[in-house]
């Protein structure tokens, strides 16, 4: 199957019957295993997690904070699909090499997965090129490259070698969507080996991807990975999260007979990696006790929710939640955010506003709904990267006036930002998710922010309620 004949599943087929997998087989196989470490490109990547450190900043010390967790891995947030290749590709390097010095002094080692998006945005083959530099450059060369993008609970699967999107009439091909469409990561292919191959600008072939069916992860026929070197891409199919763990056995097996392996991988792989299962949303006590711990509910302000994510989806959910309840929208035009002449004064005038109101009621601050592009993908990822810090540099100066009940940031970009930059959360935990699967909540573990319940949501999932349906929960908390 190529990129040009991709057909939808013969459903008068029946898959092969699911070979379960329980987490804890994963668990036990993690004894002795490569701590992981999963460099994020947004934040969106820990939704599918819970319980996990969470590090904005990748110092040695606060590396070593995160190992000394009793966890079995950590994420550090790179924020790098924001930015330019060569720029992101220094800061992959930057963060393994002190990952990596951090490990010596806690005598541990470990596996990188560099998370990248369920609809397959972002800098590949770049960021695994970049890790494999750094990890031969210290002594422990890469043999594959696991290619792993599901991400199950948002219905992106793997079948047949191709990537799917699941929709209410059916699985639509990746590259049929509009995030195919991106200005600065678009591309053409949805199967996963001409997608290597087109992202990779024929460097690597999608002749010689190893391509792992479901057929063979059911019937645990995966030939041994011990056969991957010179940094060969792995890919393989993924319909349900045992799946996935399954992979992951063998994964640990090859790694425990010294095959070194770095990942790509989407929120499932790494759920399945660090040996857990799906879980509900958190329940509403549990809810209800990370808001409080935050500030009693008669000395706080209302929640602040911040958009920048352009998807279409996105624009449903703010047009729900208006239907749901009322709120203070303050709306930053894009078109004078990029205009220095008229950006100061709108920054201004927004952060007043949301400043006077948001004692009496919700506030929203969200971009103008309509995506305004460049040139060509640098100048588009530029203007991207512009009207994120305009929207951090806002909420900045609302939280340093109001300690608002709780923050929801829509957006990779966004989210990176506001955790970054306005909320300046360094350490934090990820808690769990807000909606089965998606939508995580994070609770900063120090600086100015420490408590507030800070809600990473990402621009492509859930269903036109979701976000007037988060927003609900926090506000009964």
């Amino acid at each position: 199957m190529t990129g040009a004949t991709v057909r939808r599943p013969h459903w008068t087929q029946e898959l092969p019957p699911v070979r379960e997998i329980d987490p804890e087989r994963v668990r036990a196989a993690l004894v002795g295993a490569r701590r992981l470490v999963v460099l994020d490109d947004d934040p969106t990547g820990t939704q599918t997690v819970r319980e996990l450190p969470v590090l904005t900043r990748w110092s040695v010390d606060d590396i070593r904070w995160a190992l000394q967790q009793t966890t079995p891995g950590f994420f550090v947030l790179t924020n790098t699909r924001s930015l330019a290749p060569d720029a992101a590709a220094a800061r992959n390097r930057e963060i393994a090499q002190a990952c990596l010095r951090a490990a010596q002094t806690e005598g541990v080692r470990l596996a990188f997965a560099s998370r990248g998006d369920s609809t397959l945005r972002g800098h590949f083959p770049l960021e695994t090129d970049a890790l494999a530099d750094v990890l031969a450059g210290n002594g422990d060369p890469v043999d594959g490259v696991l290619l792993s993008p599901a991400y199950l609970d948002a219905g992106r699967i793997t079948l047949d070698g191709v990537h799917w999107l699941r929709q209410a009439d059916g699985l639509l091909p990746v590259s049929d969507s509009e995030f195919a469409l991106d200005a600065t990561f678009g591309y053409r292919s949805s199967r996963l080996a001409d997608w290597v191959q087109e992202k990779s600008g024929g460097r690597l072939l999608n002749s010689e991807v190893l391509e792992i069916s479901l057929a063979e992860i059911r019937s645990n026929t995966i030939a041994p990975l011990d056969i991957v070197h010179d940094g060969r891409v792995i890919v393989a199919d993924a319909v349900v999260d045992d799946d996935i763990r399954a992979l992951v056995l063998d994964v640990l097996a090859a790694e425990k007979a010294g095959t070194h392996l770095v990942y790509r991988a989407g929120p499932s792989f790494v759920r399945a990696r660090v040996g857990q299962g799906a879980t509900p949303a958190i329940t509403d006590l549990q809810l209800t006790q990370i808001v409080h711990a935050a500030s009693p509910r008669a000395s706080r302000a209302h929640g602040l929710v911040i958009i920048g994510s352009h998807v279409d989806l996105t624009t449903r959910q703010l047009q729900r939640l208006r239907q749901r309840q009322a709120f203070t929208q303050i709306e930053l035009d894009v078109a004078a955010i990029i205009d220095d002449a008229r950006a100061r004064e709108q920054l201004r005038a927004a952060a007043q506003t949301a400043i006077d109101s948001i004692d009496d009621g919700l506030v929203v601050l969200s971009t103008s709904r309509r995506l305004v592009t460049g040139d060509g993908p640098h100048e588009s990822l530029a203007i991207s990267r512009r009207v994120s810090a305009a929207i951090a540099e806002v909420t900045t100066g609302i939280l340093a006036a109001r300690r608002p009940a709780f923050v929801i940031a829509k957006g990779g970009i966004t989210s990176s930002d506001i955790a970054t930059d306005a909320m300046r959360i360094d350490r934090a935990w990820v808690r769990g998710s807000m909606l089965p699967g998606i939508v995580s909540l994070w609770e900063a573990a120090s600086g100015p922010s420490a408590g507030i319940p800070y809600v990473v949501f990402a621009g492509n999932v859930g269903d036109d309620d979701s976000l007037a349906d988060v927003v609900q929960r926090l506000e009964l908390a």
